[in-house]
């Protein structure tokens, strides 16, 4: 592609790029679920389905279970799973580390909510993501949900984001550790809920866990500054990592 059409794009807002592992984020995760031969997905914070969309988009055929606390991103998430028989929604709660219900603060653009008070810092990054409204969700550990999900399975991913409340999903999850091979998880390098652990505290908790960091990729930029604000962690098991 000419200098000039690529220029042109750019003023547009657009930029084409080879979809390669080294390029693209999806190509990358996509990669990553091969590599650990992953064959069930646990969702934790699906919203509205939109990371295990891209999970079919990019090719991954395996297993998902899905689990959102908020009512209408719930009932829009059960709408995206429907057709996809090796998809299913879990009903709808919220996970953490301790059984009851909590409140879920909603934010403007819903997957901004959180059990967690949001910081002004997270608005300012994100115009539209203030809180609009609450509701109470139940909250369950994802040791006492998962275990029938997972009879069968070989390569279990769980994937966290939760916003803010990772390691309380974390915690939740000790009765089924060993039997994960890989955590995706959203890191905060800045605070953006009051009382979350930041990236280098939540790395440590999840590698305590017998997992090392593999591999990351952009989350979340702030538009106004350039700043990465949020990224995602990808976690193998220890013994796996130079397979």
């Amino acid at each position: 592609m000419s200098n000039r059409i690529t220029n042109l794009l750019r003023k547009a807002g657009i930029e084409v790029h080879r979809y390669m592992v080294q390029t693209s984020a999806d190509a990358q995760l996509s990669q990553l679920l091969k590599h650990c031969r992953i064959d069930l997905v646990l969702d934790a914070g699906a919203n509205v389905g939109q990371y295990a969309s891209g999970l079919r988009n990019h090719g991954y055929r395996g297993a998902i279970v899905s689990f959102e606390p908020l009512v209408a991103p719930h009932a829009r998430l059960v709408k995206a799973a429907a057709n996809d028989t090796r998809w299913q929604v879990a009903p709808r709660m919220a996970l953490g580390d301790a059984e009851g219900e909590v409140t879920i603060r909603g934010a403007g653009n819903s997957e901004s909510s959180s059990v967690l008070d949001m910081l002004s810092a997270h608005e300012s990054a994100a115009p539209g993501s203030s809180v609009v409204s609450s509701e109470m969700a139940p909250l369950c550990r994802l040791d006492r949900v998962a275990r029938d999900h997972m009879q069968g399975a070989q390569r279990v991913l769980v994937k966290i984001d939760t916003q803010g409340y990772e390691d309380r999903v974390l915690r939740g999850m000790a009765g089924i550790i060993d039997q994960v091979s890989a955590v995706q998880v959203e890191l905060s390098l800045v605070p953006l809920y009051a009382g979350q652990l930041l990236f280098d505290e939540m790395r440590r908790k999840v590698e305590s866990q017998g997992f090392v960091l593999f591999a990351v990729f952009p989350a979340y930029v702030n538009p106004q500054t350039g700043q990465t604000v949020q990224m995602d962690g990808f976690f193998i098991r220890k013994d796996s990592a130079h397979a």
